[in-house]
């Protein structure tokens, strides 16, 4: 049965709906010059970045805060312009992750382009003029390389032509050419110096081999020391929140695969090198 009206019920204490008390700010500002403070947890605004990791700006809204109803003043603005709290955006996180992509590539062609040249400079049974690059020569006091002084060409298969640009720099090169142990006897006519290829022994076919192994060894360390560091990169735009974990981990990801693409390329040019070394 329905309860009768009370004289002393207010009409409008039936027919109006409870009002519900706004929900409490997450924020506050305690005092204008401090910064912010958390009413839960009464953190600063040091901490404001650490609960969401923005990648725009992140702007404090009047129904969010406790702000003074004071007009504002013309040199009290400074206090407020406290309230937009500046973070990296999307077009400047995306600058860094291809920066430090393109650095990857460059370092690991780069080393690519050492471990070639360190290939080359190792001879097989052919004449070739990349088996003098790694030659430095004394001239007029200061070490350069061959290839910049001299003119380097094959005659044939088994000898080497160095004609230099000047003369006076044909015992300097003689000597640079002994002291290389590439196993190689100059010989010098007062104009060129050439070069005999003599055939190499099994023995030392092995030994070069081992040599050619070790060099490709030390390119895939490089691959993976440019690699550590990349990801030293990522870490830090994580700590920074600029990038989230599951970012970083695709990220990590991603690298790892083009890691294992170099280290591929390392092993292609160090079989097809292996080979012409023990190709008799």
């Amino acid at each position: 049965m329905a309860t009768p009206f009370s004289s002393t019920t207010s009409l409008r204490s039936v027919f109006q709906p409870k009002q519900i008390p706004p929900p409490k700010a997450l924020l506050s500002i305690r005092d204008y010059n401090a910064g912010l403070n958390c009413v839960k947890c009464g953190s600063t605004t040091t901490h404001l970045s650490s609960w969401k990791s923005a990648s725009n700006y992140i702007r404090i809204r009047r129904h969010a805060l406790m702000l003074p109803t004071q007009p504002f003043q013309s040199g009290n603005l400074s206090k407020y312009r406290r309230g937009v709290i500046r973070a990296a955006t999307i077009e400047e996180i995306e600058a860094e992750k291809a920066l430090i992509e393109k650095d990857v590539r460059a370092r690991m062609e780069k080393t690519i382009d050492t471990v070639r040249s360190s290939f080359n400079s190792i001879r097989t049974g052919r004449a070739n003029p990349a088996m003098l690059d790694k030659i430095e020569v004394e001239y007029y006091g200061s070490p350069v390389g061959l290839k910049s002084i001299a003119q380097i060409s094959t005659p044939d298969a088994s000898s080497l032509l160095i004609q230099p640009y000047d003369k006076s720099s044909l015992k300097s090169i003689e000597k640079a050419i002994v002291n290389s142990n590439l196993g190689m006897t100059p010989n010098n006519d007062g104009e060129v110096i050439r070069l005999t290829l003599p055939q190499l022994t099994s023995e030392r076919r092995k030994e070069l081999s081992k040599v050619v192994a070790k060099q490709a060894e030390e390119g895939k360390v490089a691959v993976r020391n440019i690699r550590r560091d990349a990801l030293k990169a990522y870490d830090k735009l994580e700590k920074e929140k600029k990038l989230s974990e599951d970012n970083v981990k695709d990220l990590s990801s991603d690298l790892q695969k083009l890691t294992d693409d170099y280290m591929k390329k390392i092993d292609v040019i160090y079989k097809q090198k292996e080979k012409e070394l023990l190709k008799v």
